[in-house]
């Protein structure tokens, strides 16, 4: 493996004749750089898609924070080089290396990839390629790095389990000091006098250390069996102490938010600070993946963001400032906090956004607070234009509410209103798509009733996927036909030049659909795609579709199986063995409600026993005093619907 200095001397060679070389020198402000030989555990995160987008992925930033903090740790980045970068390291002979030291992956004990959507799966393969380490993980041993994968598509690991030693589900503000400690302890006993490389260590006994951390699954002690159907019999564990259900990990209390962010060397897609105001949601949308995994909710106070936003300015100079959560208006005391915000940075020219406002919550007195500190356009998520899509998601919002949000936001300057809307939910007709377009033209009336001809309007249209962990994980997705059907008479029915239509092609649907239902053989498919070339699938120029649909014929494997067939009530799915704390049997009962058109209120207002109480009763017991917005009672309401809404009533728990 080469040394630093060899990296060096060759990235010299080759940095000034790619795009953007600024992508792969490091040396930002607030980049942490260690004494190698004065730590005992290295970790390298890795984004596995260009320094563009990685670099401002907040999960990753804490977590490099929270490892930096310790003395006895070091945590460097890497992420993956653009093809022109790709091109030249592989002629080069440069591996994949860290950007603070310029040291080669391998050398480090572990790699951690951040998995936030599942089209990064090949990325995932062609960075272990160029770090020139073996891709299936049965293959590496005690001389390679650990590689431990998070983020919200591991609520799903089966597909990528042959690649990543280990899977931290959930949160990871906790288990990461965990792991590093395995590691430190499993190293310091696989130690010999002559090592020639100290980061040595037993990978098997490290591996069974780890499977039995709460909320670190290690696919290689579960076996999984299979019906003649192709549907999943049992996964087993094949280690005597590894739990049959692996729980996420959920901190109780959200840690204090980083203020030192990394300042690119380049422009960015998000060039600015993000602070986590909120996580967590109690909405309750059917579609939504999110929602499920990451409840309960949890909110910072407002002196605590107003504090930590105030040092990351300080600290960082930049004028952008992201108040992040999923649905930020939902935040209890969210006029105060803009209120605070705008006093605190009165004069000093700081953008603020909010994303993730509900139309519901969006009030004229949050909208004239923002006014002198907006960004851009003003973006509303209806997801559904008819009465009855929205009882079938539970996102109830009347068009007049929509209409009268439209209003204030032209009557207050806004120049832009993007609207969000989902096609393909179960169930949904052409009557439904139609009612999209009218409510966009209604929306646009509204926009040019208040500015003329300078109200615009963005409509975003995505297509529904039956997501893992959802009440809707049962449902069967459109197929590609049925997608462009709907998609043209959008592009029909919306030909306006005051309004800009996007839409995502049904081909990027379609794989993230199969990566995200797939289980454990997909890894064959994943690895013969990127073999057939596949990499950057997040990229829609990028995206080579024939690589997947011929790397799933190679396999002997439907696609189709994954997407386009309604599940049973009893189908164990190949996720089942992970929770993220809401059980099973509520998302089936409320799967039988959306098909029944009943919605469910904000469960601040009334407790459905999803879970999550129970699930985390040891946390909540140990801190009496926080509120997570999830309201105990002891007789929560439930629905009394016929089991023929779905056919048979038993399920697996």
């Amino acid at each position: 493996m080469l040394s630093p200095a060899e990296i060096e001397a060759r990235l010299e060679r080759v940095l000034l004749t790619v795009q953007k070389p600024g992508r792969y020198v490091g040396g930002e402000l607030h980049s942490v750089v260690k004494d190698w030989d004065s730590v005992a555990v290295r970790m390298a995160f890795v984004f596995p898609d260009i320094y563009d987008i990685g670099v401002s992925n907040l999960g990753l930033q804490i977590l490099y924070d929270l490892v930096n903090a310790r003395p006895d740790a070091l945590a460097e980045r890497a992420y993956l080089p653009w093809l022109d970068m790709e091109a030249k390291m592989r002629a080069n002979g440069i591996p994949l290396y860290s950007l603070e030291s310029k040291r080669a992956l391998a050398d480090f004990d572990l790699i951690g990839f951040s998995l936030p959507y599942e089209t990064l799966y090949t990325n995932v393969l062609n960075a272990l390629d160029l770090a020139g380490l073996p891709l299936r993980s049965a293959e590496r041993d005690d001389s390679h790095p650990l590689v431990i994968a998070g983020g919200h598509a591991c609520f799903n690991p089966e597909p990528m389990a042959d690649f990543i030693d280990a899977f931290v589900i959930g949160e990871g503000e906790e288990v990461i000091h965990e792991i590093l400690d395995a590691v430190q302890r499993v190293k310091s006993q696989s130690s010999k006098v002559g090592d020639v490389r100290p980061s040595t260590f037993n990978r098997e006994k490290l591996l069974r250390e780890l499977a039995r951390l709460p909320g670190v699954y290690v696919p290689r002690f579960y076996d999984v069996a299979y019906f003649d159907d192709g549907t999943i019999r049992a996964v087993t564990p094949t280690l005597p102490d590894a739990p049959s259900v692996i729980l996420k990990r959920m901190v109780a209390r959200l840690p204090p938010p980083p203020t030192r962010f990394l300042v690119p060397n380049i422009d960015i897609v998000h060039n600015r600070l993000a602070i986590e105001i909120m996580r967590g949601c109690t909405r309750g949308c059917r579609f939504c993946h999110a929602g499920m995994i990451t409840r309960p909710v949890r909110e910072r106070s407002v002196d605590e963001i107003v504090a930590a936003a105030e040092a990351a300015v300080r600290a960082t100079g930049l004028e952008e400032l992201a108040l992040l959560s999923l649905s930020s208006s939902d935040y209890t005391p969210i006029l105060d906090l803009v209120t605070a915000i705008g006093e605190q940075f009165a004069g000093r020219h700081l953008t603020v956004s909010l994303p993730s406002l509900r139309i519901d919550t969006v009030s004229v007195d949050l909208m004239e607070r923002l006014k002198d500190r907006r960004a851009g356009g003003f973006t509303l998520a209806p997801e559904a234009a008819s009465e009855r899509m929205r009882r079938i998601i539970n996102k109830f919002i009347p068009d007049e509410q929509i209409l009268a949000a439209a209003r204030e936001i032209f009557a207050r300057g806004w120049t832009t209103l993007k609207l969000y809307f989902m096609i393909g939910h179960p169930s949904e007709t052409l009557e439904d798509v139609q009612a999209i377009a009218d409510l966009c033209k209604r929306v646009l009336a509204e926009g040019r009733r208040a500015l003329g001809g300078r109200a615009k309007l963005h409509a975003g249209v995505s297509t529904f996927i039956p997501k893992p962990h959802t009440p809707f994980q049962w449902a069967a997705m459109d197929t590609e036909a049925q997608i462009r059907l709907k998609q043209d008479l959008l592009k029909r029915q919306l030909r306006d030049r005051s309004i800009k239509l996007s839409w995502t092609e049904p081909e990027e649907t379609l794989l993230e659909a199969w990566l995200s239902r797939g289980d454990r053989r997909l890894g064959a498919v994943i690895l013969a795609a990127w073999r057939n070339g596949a990499k950057f699938d997040a990229w829609g120029d990028q995206l080579r579709f024939d690589a997947w649909t011929s790397a799933f014929a190679a396999c002997g494997l439907d696609p189709a199986f994954y997407t386009h067939r309604p599940r049973r009530p009893d189908e164990r799915f190949p996720w089942d063995h992970i929770s993220s704390g809401v059980r099973k049997k509520y998302l089936l009962e409320d799967y039988r409600r959306s098909l029944a058109g009943e919605i469910r209120a904000d469960c601040r207002e009334n407790c459905y026993a999803c879970g999550i109480l129970p699930a985390f009763a040891d946390e909540r017991r140990a801190h009496p005093g926080l509120y997570w917005k999830c309201p105990e009672v002891k007789s929560p309401k439930k629905p009394a619907l016929s089991d023929s809404a779905v056919g048979d009533s038993s399920f697996a728990t």
